[in-house]
């Protein structure tokens, strides 16, 4: 569904990304774990369009997105749930959710995203800058999913959250997995996001380092030191 190559991106004059190649499969989702700083974030608004490419492809369904804006890859599927949620909140939950389909130009999605999250429907009328924060997280992936996406990106989905609420994010971000949608997921919690990935990346200084099966980088004794805070054997590091 995804195929990226060679992807490079720069703030003025300092490279963020440097020769990045990867892809997405439909169905799967993906995991990109790294330090922060690595790029990733960068690589997810390169996908979307909001961050300028400098050099290399970026393909979807296999239409070269060189020139589309991030409004026409938004048509296209791609939607972006953006790190630090960024929700509306002088605006009602179910006006945030609205407006997640609007560039869709149907809100008919309402209802299906209600019921996912439960939590959502409760507290439709309530202000979203009411929320918790994991409250917060459910209504960005909730206004996001208002879009209909062909290719999900989420990034860092379990920033800022108590242990409790990331495995209640990352439960909801399985089930959508196991309901089809196709996800590209970053987060600095790299056990999180592999235990719930069938593949993964990781990324250092805005390149792709290692990439492999989710169950073979939670094994892989460099991402155990660098990421799990685990030795080769599974003992404290």
């Amino acid at each position: 569904m995804l195929e990226i190559s060679k992807l490079s991106s720069c703030y003025g004059r300092i490279p963020a990304l440097a020769g990045v190649s990867l892809d997405v499969r439909s169905g799967e989702l993906v995991a990109l774990v790294g330090a922060n700083g690595a790029g990733k974030t960068t690589l997810l608004r390169t996908i979307s369009g909001v961050q300028p490419a400098s050099g290399g492809s970026i393909r979807f369904e296999g239409q070269d997105l060189a020139r589309l804006p991030a409004r026409a890859r938004a048509q296209l599927g791609i939607v972006q749930v953006p790190e630090g949620r960024q929700v509306f909140g002088p605006m009602s939950v179910e006006d945030n959710l609205r407006l997640g389909a609007f560039a869709r130009g149907s809100d008919t999605h309402l209802d299906p995203v209600l019921e996912l999250f439960p939590v959502l429907a409760e507290k439709r009328r309530e202000a979203a800058g009411n929320l918790s924060g994991g409250q917060q997280q459910m209504l960005a992936i909730g206004r996001a999913l208002m879009a209909r996406p062909r290719l999900l990106l989420l990034d860092e989905p379990s920033m800022g959250l108590a242990p409790r609420l990331v495995a209640e994010i990352f439960a909801r971000i399985a089930a959508l997995r196991r309901l089809g949608t196709t996800i590209l997921l970053v987060d600095q919690n790299a056990r999180a996001a592999l235990g719930i990935a069938d593949r993964g990346y990781v990324m250092e200084t805005g390149r792709i380092v290692l990439g492999g099966g989710a169950r073979d980088l939670l094994r892989n004794p460099q991402v155990q030191r660098a990421y799990l805070g685990t030795c080769a054997e599974g003992t404290p590091a």
